[in-house]
């Protein structure tokens, strides 16, 4: 589709506004729209030609007509009148905002990371008007810590860095109150910073504490009130953690506004300005007066609106609800329809997986060893799958607390066949359906092989089903629309991928999938027993996809489960 493109294009035009000194109205407004495209399940090129545009919340007739403009032309006027080249990637670097980065164009015509560092090395950026020897040894510092993170982290490695933190901090005997903030705890996929929040007694020995962990590579500043500091990561990486102290009648406040998202804040602050409020991270205010901030609740039930999970909080329709749903939680998780074992690639036994997701509270586990055409994996022949099958019953039939039920991860071969025939599927409880090879090329060929294996009357799941690997692999070019829409029609589930490298239903097509009546199932994918707490990555992903315990498959009994795999094969 489209609709990527033409979103990242009003996302830049918003960046080349907010750099140019634009109203924050009209720049909201481009990012309004751009998340509006982006999410959009029809392809915008078929939209248009309906002559509905319009209909889409966020478009306008001006936006409209750009969007039209892009569809015949491929470019867009506007943004081509804006476009002073590589402007909106400085916006990354620590120390640089749009203003100082319009006067670095104006002055010295610094139009990409690669211009500022040669400006930096002559000289030029020390001698402008508001800048100084000290600033520009922040804004190289900034430089070389963006080349060293590479940009953002996946959820699954910056989320250990700050819970270890906060713990540590939490053990301090001054501090009452410590919270992850900011896109961590929306659970996005992948983060810039780690944020976290606190209340204490005395600030200056918890600042001491966090920038004296052993963890820590750097410090890149430490005051009263906010430190920052970064972490290696991997391979030479740093993340950054920024600690803020704050009052604690000022607390849900803080918490709210660095939570984010920046665009959900922008709507909450407008609601509040038209009941003559003022929100900002100090609290909610009449005036001088503060008539909230202590809790976030305390924030959304001045303004009338529900506490939205932090998850929902991105501005896609979650201020029209007049309650916020009861999502999915951890706890409501029955069992894990997806993982391997040493049969194939994984590195523990059936019994092994099995009492690692029994001390999780499990009632079943599905084990779902690789199919032949996985040979990277150690997949089994047909021979091989017969006798794991008896292997896994046998099992089942030891092990007392949990249920052991058989499944496979069939591969979904290049001409949409599966890699096992009918009869070894049949013999399976569940059936997983995913591609392994083959990824790229023209955005028919894998929709047409995910189409084929969803219409199997054996196919309980499809497996991950765009392929990504988050920050190596792209996603698989495919029909996401009708994919789902045949999952729909043949009663297949969908999964939500926890595998924080993958993650894969994202948020947006879980959405989608949930809206067209698509069951999702959440699978850790584990190769090892610790490997199964990486459901709360996908539990997060859900989360942000608005999806309660009745839209996952694994939240049933035992019983329900094998009712509902049995429709299909019926």
């Amino acid at each position: 589709m489209i609709n990527g493109e033409i979103a990242a294009a009003f996302n830049r035009i918003a960046d080349l506004m907010e750099i140019s000194g634009e109203s924050g109205f009209r720049v909201n407004s481009y990012r309004r729209a751009a998340r509006t495209i982006k999410a959009y399940p029809e392809d915008l090129s078929v939209v248009a030609g309906e002559g509905r545009l319009t209909d889409l919340d966020g478009v306008g007739k001006s936006s409209a007509e750009k969007i039209n403009e892009y569809i015949q032309s491929g470019t867009i006027g506007a943004l081509a009148d804006l476009e002073p080249g590589s402007l909106p990637d400085l916006l990354r670097i620590q120390g640089l905002g749009p203003k100082k980065i319009a006067v670095l164009h104006d002055e010295l015509s610094v139009a990409s990371i690669e211009d500022l560092k040669s400006a930096i090395d002559e000289g030029s950026v020390a001698s402008l008007a508001g800048f100084g020897a000290q600033s520009v040894k922040k804004i190289a510092e900034g430089i070389a810590f963006l080349e060293k993170s590479g940009g953002r982290t996946a959820m699954g490695i910056a989320w250990p860095v700050a819970e270890s933190m906060a713990e540590m901090l939490r053990g301090l005997p001054n501090v009452t109150q410590v919270e992850i903030a900011g896109s961590l705890r929306r659970g996005a996929e992948t983060i810039g910073d780690v944020d976290l929040l606190c209340v204490c007694d005395e600030s200056e020995p918890v600042m001491s504490a966090f920038t004296g962990q052993g963890d820590v590579k750097r410090v890149l500043a430490q005051g009263s009130t906010k430190s920052s500091v970064t972490v290696e990561i991997d391979n030479g990486r740093e993340l950054q953690v920024d600690l803020r102290v704050v009052p604690a009648e000022s607390f849900g406040a803080a918490l709210q506004y660095f939570t984010g998202s920046k665009e959900h804040n922008v709507r909450v602050r407008e609601l509040a300005v038209r009941r003559k409020l003022k929100l900002n991270e100090y609290g909610l205010f009449d005036g001088d007066k503060q008539v909230a901030g202590e809790t976030e609740a305390g924030i959304y039930e001045a303004l009338d609106l529900p506490c939205y999970a932090p998850e929902m909080r991105e501005d896609r329709g979650e201020l029209d609800l007049d309650a916020s749903p009861p999502l999915i939680e951890l706890a409501d998780i029955r069992g894990d329809l997806h993982m391997h074992t040493t049969a194939s690639d994984g590195k523990c036994s059936i019994e092994e997986m099995a009492e690692a997701a029994k001390e999780r509270g499990y009632n079943y586990i599905v084990i779902t060893d690789h199919s032949k055409s996985s040979a990277v994996a150690n997949g089994l022949s047909i021979e091989r799958m017969k006798r794991h099958i008896s292997d896994i019953r046998a099992a089942d039939d030891r092990t007392k607390g949990i249920r052991i039920l058989v499944g496979c991860e069939c591969d979904i071969l290049m001409d949409g066949s599966l890699d096992y025939p009918d009869d070894i599927l049949a013999d399976c409880d569940i059936v997983v359906a995913s591609i392994h090879s083959g990824m790229t090329g023209a955005k028919a060929k894998p929709t047409d092989r995910l189409l084929k294996a969803i219409d199997n009357r054996y196919v309980s799941i499809v497996g991950h089903t765009t392929g990504r690997l988050i920050n190596r692999r792209p996603a698989m070019e495919i029909d996401m629309a009708k994919v789902i829409q045949a999952a729909a029609d043949s009663h297949t589930a969908m999964e939500i991928n926890a595998s924080w490298q993958r993650l894969d239903l994202k948020d947006l097509h879980a959405r989608q999938a949930i809206d067209a009546g698509v069951m999702l199932a959440i699978d850790t994918d584990a190769h090892h027993t610790s490997q199964l707490d990486q459901m709360m990555f996908g539990i997060r992903t859900a989360r942000r996809a608005w999806a309660t315990k009745e839209h996952v498959l694994n939240t049933r009994t035992t019983a329900s489960l094998l009712k509902w795999i049995a429709k299909k094969r019926g």
